[in-house]
């Protein structure tokens, strides 16, 4: 018998990722869960018509209540960033959607692991841990790891290589703060720039900005090319629901609450955490130049910031 996933909010992201843990491995059933009764029902019709064509998990609409025994509940609901909106503009109104969430996901599947998607990403885990009493490693937010995949392809196009080459991480906040990491990055071995230069394809300061502005604004170019950024969020949520159905230890760019991190208390940002069966590991703080751990130091100190504001705001409601 596999694992029974919860998906709640069946827009296009949760779908996306609905279709996808479809046909994951060790996944043999996915729960939809909307307020839109109907379209939570019209979305696991869908899915699994398509999903029909091959060996796949059942996939169900319904209610809180059949959350019970899921070993993952993937949160996607709340509103969508408009043209103009940073993620943190979005924080006063999905904080209170994802604290009436979790209010009754805690209570009918509280050994289950939550996994974030609702932006702002990075200010979730802290709701679900200072709110709810969420164990830090089982309140994941999705955070950087699409970044990483971003900065990843960006880089495997410019050296014509695969991107599963690539190990490269974008850290701390998913949004206008985060810190791609150049320091650490290696392709083959050798440190990337070095790698970039014997390929003859040599990365100079001005570049390194001009990829980090592409990785940074992705979402919003996509966005206003299509309205929504759905299947690269879809695909992240998929191969963290893997890595935990699997317990496969493999190591990812997502954020938890931390107390403390380079003196910022009370944040959550983006570093590598093992991701198995529990939820995620401890957070490891990686070899940064001066430059990045500055940056990072921004970053946590901007999402606690956030954070200690949309949870005063929420108490105060």
């Amino acid at each position: 018998m596999g694992a029974r996933i919860g998906v709640i909010g069946t827009g296009l992201v949760g779908a996306a990722a609905a279709y996808l843990l479809s046909s994951t491995p060790g996944v043999s059933e996915v729960v939809l869960v909307d307020m839109n009764a109907a379209r939570a029902a019209s979305e696991a019709a869908d899915i699994g018509h398509a999903a029909a064509f091959g060996p796949a998990a059942r996939v169900v609409e319904g209610g809180y209540g059949d959350l019970a025994g899921a070993s993952v509940v993937v949160i996607t609901a709340g509103a969508s960033l408009q043209p103009g909106q940073t993620r943190l503009d979005l924080l006063k109104q999905n904080l209170g959607i994802t604290d009436g969430i979790l209010a009754q996901v805690v209570r009918v599947a509280p050994g289950a692991v939550l996994l974030f998607a609702t932006n702002p990403v990075d200010a979730m885990p802290a709701l679900a841990v200072r709110r709810h009493g969420v164990a830090p490693g089982r309140a994941i937010g999705t955070g950087c790891m699409l970044d990483s995949i971003r900065f990843r392809d960006r880089l495997a196009h410019i050296l014509d290589v695969s991107p599963v080459a690539v190990h490269a991480y974008v850290y701390g906040e998913h949004g206008d703060s985060q810190v791609l990491c150049w320091s650490n990055a290696v392709v083959g071995g050798l440190p990337l720039l070095e790698f970039a230069a014997q390929r003859g394809r040599a990365i100079d300061a001005r570049e390194q900005q001009a990829i980090a502005e592409d990785v940074r604004t992705a979402a919003y170019r996509i966005k206003a090319g299509k309205g929504v950024s759905n299947f690269g969020i879809g695909g992240c949520i998929e191969r963290l629901v893997r890595a935990i159905v699997g317990d496969e230890k493999g190591v990812f760019s997502v954020s938890t609450f931390m107390p403390q991190l380079l003196g910022v208390r009370d944040t959550c940002v983006s570093l590598p955490h093992v991701i198995g069966a529990q939820g995620a590991s401890q957070p490891f703080v990686p070899p940064l130049s001066a430059a990045e751990t500055q940056a990072l130091a921004g970053s946590a100190a901007i999402l606690r910031d956030t954070i200690a504001g949309g949870l005063k705001t929420l108490a105060a409601a």
